[in-house]
């Protein structure tokens, strides 16, 4: 293409290049822009993205620490607690398979 065609037009980039910059696959970055969940626009090729898109896809999957977490210095929580149960539990038992259930 001519430099001449391309003023004022931004560059895009693939969906493998995307994937190389984020460090994850193509089928990846593929999904996320058939889910909507990432910027991207549609060209006869399939998908494509500027790079205000993938400047805009870091911020989406940036993760900053909270502000109280930082200012007390605590450590959140990797694991996920189980909610106590409310009410009774009840026990359950598996039940014998059907073939030793006819064999009787």
């Amino acid at each position: 293409m001519s430099p001449r065609l391309n003023i004022g037009l931004p560059e895009t980039f693939s969906p493998s290049e995307v994937a190389k910059a984020l460090d994850c696959s193509e089928w990846w970055v593929k999904e996320q822009a058939r889910r909507r969940r990432i910027p991207f626009m549609r060209s006869g090729s399939g998908y494509r993205f500027t790079r205000d898109h993938v400047e805009e896809i870091f911020r989406i999957f940036e993760e900053r620490p909270s502000p109280a977490s930082v200012i007390e210095g605590e450590a959140t929580p990797r694991r996920r607690t189980r909610p106590q149960s409310v009410g009774p539990v009840a026990n359950l038992r598996a039940r014998s398979p059907r073939r030793a259930r006819n064999a009787a």
